[in-house]
């Protein structure tokens, strides 16, 4: 029988298998027909210290045994009041302030609004938003229009806004900082970037000098920055988040899939105070108009409350830095494929020929991982390796010897 679900960025029509997966645990899917998958992905960068780690699950069932769902606009909850005071504590100081959503895209969403508020209610309306060449910021329209432009969305080229698109930083960034200081003079609203790595462009990494001297610039010009780290947070790239290694802090910042280890839809959009009081009137048309039913479920808050516990009580930053220091040796050691890279705990390099997200070579190469019971998902020639930090050293050499052995194969 046909199954009726249509699935994500999936093309039925090449038929490809799409495996019927029963159980998970630590870095590992279970199939129903008894195949062990090795998540070297973490389940498109969502899942952190493992699948199904107790301390979160055993958080999610004692909270669905209290409060399941509760309105969120003038309503509260001590999951979300206990989980905003553990993010301020974590994160940079100057980022007084909690919203929450329930994705990657929306916390973008939120973002650009926040954004374009700040400036209507302080009597200097500013509509424009620079982004970076080959970003990519979520598929709602806000996070559309300010990601690349391409096969990804030119489907809805009508629906999406103009943008000012600063070229990726290449080497010294020289290239991306002249472009900004000519934009900033046009006093846009705001900068938004992926720090360090643009993850859906294509792994593609850049020096925190030149997110130093962005951020920087931004502030010089009286320009909101904005930081999408709703992939490089939480770890990815080694710190807990990519800004901090270039000493920045934004005056927005957007947090998803780690904010709850992975396990359950949630996400925030944190502000400085100059934001939030930007929004705050005894004049209700002066409000932050944005929410979804599910703002702040108590449920998915119990998840990354627990989440925020983990990071507190056990040495997940020793984790990463051990996991760093294996995916390094292992991708720099990779034979006949193009530039190898690597950044905290995640890894990436090209294949064969061909670029771009509809390279030829993308679906044997998805094949032939599928078939060694990996998941690894290339975009198109690029693959790339992101797993849960709790991962083996025997999970790591199968996935390194299948990328070896594909390097051979499509060489």
């Amino acid at each position: 029988m046909t199954s009726p679900v249509w699935h994500p960025f999936t093309q039925h029509g090449l038929a490809e298998p799409i495996p019927l997966v029963e159980r998970s645990e630590g870095a590992a899917l279970y199939t129903a027909d008894e195949r062990r998958i090795v998540d070297a992905i973490s389940s498109w960068w969502v899942t952190t210290h493992g699948h199904r780690y107790p301390p979160i699950v055993e958080a999610i069932r004692a909270q669905a045994g209290k409060l399941d769902q509760i309105i969120f606009a003038g309503w509260t909850h001590e999951p979300a009041e206990a989980l905003a005071r553990g993010l301020t504590e974590i994160m940079p100081p100057a980022l007084k302030h909690v919203f929450y959503s329930d994705s990657g895209s929306t916390s973008v969403e939120v973002a650009l609004k926040m954004a374009l508020g700040y400036w209507l209610n302080r009597g200097e309306p500013r509509h424009r938003i620079l982004t970076l060449e080959h970003g990519y910021h979520g598929d709602t329209i806000g996070g559309m229009s300010v990601g690349a432009r391409g096969i990804y969305n030119q489907a809805y080229t009508p629906l999406l806004f103009d943008v000012g698109t600063l070229p990726f930083p290449a080497g010294d960034g020289r290239n991306t900082l002249d472009a900004l200081e000519a934009a900033c003079r046009e006093k846009p609203a705001a900068l938004i970037v992926e720090p360090l790595v643009l993850g859906a462009g294509g792994m593609l990494l850049y020096e925190a000098s030149v997110l130093a001297e962005m951020r920087a610039m931004c502030a010089a010009h009286d320009v909101l920055f904005i930081a999408d780290e709703v992939m490089s947070g939480w770890g990815r790239t080694g710190t807990l988040l990519a800004c901090e290694q270039a000493g920045v802090v934004p005056d927005i910042l957007c947090l998803s899939k780690g904010l709850t280890g992975g396990v359950i839809p949630l996400a925030v959009t944190m502000a400085t105070a100059p934001i939030f009081e930007a929004h705050l009137s005894d004049d209700k048309g002066r409000m932050f108009f944005h929410s979804s039913s599910y703002t702040a479920n108590p449920i998915a808050c119990a998840a990354a409350l627990a989440n925020l516990g983990v990071w507190r009580e056990e040495p997940v930053r020793e984790r990463i830095a051990t996991l760093a220091v294996r995916q390094a040796e292992r991708i720099f050691a990779l034979e006949d494929v193009r530039n190898a890279r690597a950044l905290g705990t995640i890894a990436a390099c090209e294949i064969g020929g061909g670029e771009g997200y509809l390279a030829e070579i993308g679906p044997a190469l998805a094949a032939h991982f599928r078939d060694r019971d990996l998941l690894v998902r290339p975009m198109g020639n690029t693959v790339y390796v992101m797993p849960p930090y709790c991962i083996g050293e025997d999970d790591l050499d199968r996935i390194y010897a299948a990328i070896q052995e594909a390097a051979h194969l499509f060489a």
